[in-house]
C-alpha cells in the first residue's frame, strides 16, 4: 500500500443484481423455498409482450450461451426447461436502497452509479479502517452475511481502475488495480473488456489489429483519433489508467436536479425512450414542486451501447416545475439528440433553477399552464397521503408497470 494519505476508491457491483434480488423476493416476501439462482433460471419478464427480453440469467443459465438482452423466446429454445421470472423493480430498488444505507456508514462519500453500483471514496480513513483492501474484504462479508446477496469490490487510486477492478474474477471478490498493476493485470485482457468499448468499437479496433488493452495504451494516439474521433481519445486515456469521465456525481445534482437510469435492454424505439424520460420528468419536476424552485434550463443526457455519452440542452421560454411540459421540451431534445443508435442510459437534468415567483407567461402556454400545474399539485398531495404508486399516469398503462424504470 502506498502513502496512507492516497486517494482511494472502491467500486461496489452487486452479483447478477437481478436474478439475486429477484431470488430474495421468491424467498423472503413471498415464502418460497426454491432460490432461484441454483437453478437455469432467467428474469425476462412476460414473453407475451413485446419487451420480453433478458434481464438477468442463473450461472447454470449462462452456460447454455443465453446472453443479457436476447430475446425470452430465444433463451427458451437454447435451455430446455429454463424458467423466466418476471422483474420485480420496485424491490429491486429497495435492496438498493438498503445496500448504499450500509455503504453510507462506512464511507465518507458515495456516489450510487447505477441501482447495483456504487463508487465510495475511502480517501483517508486508513486510521479508521486499515488496510483498504483487507477492510473491503470485511465489508463485503457483511454485505452477504446480512443482506444474502454478494458484490464485487474494486480498489485503486481512480474511479476507472476501480471499476476495471471489479470486473475481474467474480463472484464474491475483492480485487485491486492500482497503476502500477495496469500492465501486470489489464493491458493483457482484450478490447472488449475496456469500459466505454462496446461491440461495434471493438470489431473495428479488431480490423486494425488492436486486440488487447495494451495494445490500446500503446496505439498511436493520432491513429485513433483518426478513426473513433473523440472516442479514441477516451480509450486511450482509460487504457493507459487515466481517468477523465467517471467523476463524482454529487456537485452536480446540488446544481440543480436531475434524474438518471439505465436501462437493462436496449431502448430502440423512440416511443420506449419517451415512456422512460416521462418517469424520469415525474421524479425531476415532484422534486423542484417539493423545494418550491422551477428550471430555467433543461437538458437530456443519452449513452448508447458503445458507452458514448450525449448531451442536449435549451433555454425554457419560461421557468416551470410542471411535469407536462418538461417531459414536452425533453422529448423534443431527445428527437434532436439521438441518432438512433441503442440506448442504454437516459437523464433528465433540470439547472439553473430559481425559486418560484411570478411567472411570466408567454403566448405558447397561456391557458394550459395553470391547468397542468393543478394537475401536478392534486397528483403530489395523492402521492404524499397515499404512497408513490397510488395514482400513475396513464401513458404508463401502455407497458406493465413494472418494466417502469423511473427514479
Amino acid at each position: 500500500m502506498k502513502n496512507r494519505m492516497s486517494p482511494i476508491y472502491f467500486h461496489i457491483d452487486v452479483n447478477n443484481a437481478y436474478l439475486s434480488w429477484e431470488a430474495l423476493y421468491r424467498m423472503k416476501e413471498l415464502g418460497k423455498a426454491e432460490d432461484i439462482r441454483c437453478i437455469d433460471a432467467i428474469i425476462g419478464g412476460d414473453i407475451s409482450k413485446r419487451h420480453g427480453v433478458v434481464l438477468a440469467k442463473s450461472q447454470s443459465a449462462k452456460q447454455y450461451g443465453i446472453r443479457t438482452g436476447e430475446p425470452v423466446v430465444s433463451a427458451m429454445k437454447k435451455c430446455p426447461g429454463l424458467r423466466s421470472f418476471k422483474p420485480h423493480m420496485e424491490y429491486y430498488k429497495k435492496r438498493s436502497k438498503e445496500l448504499m444505507e450500509l455503504l453510507q456508514k462506512y464511507a465518507p462519500v458515495v456516489d450510487q452509479y447505477s441501482i447495483d453500483e456504487a463508487f465510495l471514496d475511502m480517501s483517508g480513513t486508513y486510521a479508521l479502517y486499515g488496510d483498504p483492501a483487507a477492510f473491503a474484504h470485511r465489508l463485503k462479508d457483511e454485505v452477504r452475511e446480512t443482506m444474502h446477496f454478494t458484490v464485487n469490490i474494486g480498489i485503486s487510486s481512480n474511479r476507472l481502475l476501480a471499476k476495471m477492478a471489479s470486473d475481474f474474477s467474480k463472484p464474491d471478490k475483492v480485487h485491486t488495480l492500482f497503476p502500477e498493476e495496469i500492465q501486470e493485470k489489464m493491458w493483457p485482457l482484450p478490447v472488449e473488456d475496456l469500459f466505454y468499448v462496446g461491440k461495434s468499437t471493438a470489431v473495428r479496433l479488431h480490423m486494425l489489429g488492436i486486440h488487447t488493452i495494451g495494445d490500446i495504451a500503446i496505439s498511436d494516439l493520432s491513429v485513433l483519433k483518426s478513426h473513433f474521433k473523440s472516442h479514441g481519445e477516451v480509450i486511450y486515456n482509460f487504457a493507459n489508467g487515466i481517468d477523465l469521465t467517471l467523476q463524482d456525481r454529487t456537485e452536480a445534482v446540488q446544481k440543480g436536479y436531475g434524474n438518471s437510469t439505465t436501462i437493462p435492454y436496449d431502448i430502440k424505439e423512440a416511443e420506449d425512450a419517451y415512456h422512460t424520460i416521462m418517469g424520469l420528468c415525474e421524479s425531476v419536476c415532484s422534486r423542484m414542486r417539493k423545494d418550491e424552485v422551477q428550471a430555467v434550463v433543461l437538458s437530456v443526457e443519452l449513452k448508447d451501447s458503445n458507452f458514448v455519452v450525449k448531451r442536449h440542452q435549451r433555454t425554457l421560454l419560461s421557468p416551470t416545475d410542471v411535469t407536462d411540459e418538461c417531459y414536452k421540451t425533453a422529448c423534443e431534445l431527445f428527437d434532436e439528440l439521438w441518432d438512433g443508435s441503442p440506448i442504454r442510459l437516459i437523464g433528465v437534468s433540470a439547472n439553473k433553477v430559481i425559486e418560484n415567483g411570478t411567472r411570466q407567461l408567454n403566448l405558447f402556454d397561456m391557458g394550459s399552464h395553470d391547468k397542468l400545474k393543478n394537475l401536478d399539485t392534486a397528483l403530489d398531495s395523492i402521492r404524499q397521503k397515499y404512497g408513490a404508486g397510488a395514482v400513475t399516469r396513464g401513458s404508463f398503462y401502455q407497458k406493465p408497470k413494472d418494466d417502469r424504470l423511473d427514479g
